[in-house]
């Protein structure tokens, strides 16, 4: 498993941790999803031979948040 942090632009309310979430904990590979609101960062634990974390920032890009960073 590896984990990656990708801190966005902004998150402006507390539905955009369900969204983003609920997406995420969808995607294959994916294990654990956690969105630090007052942060504007989700972590995410996902297994590498499955998914990488461009495609999991690609995701969050598609849902429309802008991602500041991606790490």
């Amino acid at each position: 498993m590896k984990k990656t942090m990708i801190q966005l632009e902004t998150l402006t309310c507390p539905s955009c941790i369900r969204r983003i979430e609920g997406t995420m904990g969808k995607q294959k590979g994916v294990s654990s999803v956690e969105v630090k609101f007052n942060a504007s960062k989700v972590e995410i634990l996902y297994d590498p031979s499955i998914t990488s974390s461009d495609d999991l920032g690609h995701t969050i890009s598609n849902l429309g948040y802008k991602i500041l960073e991606l790490k």
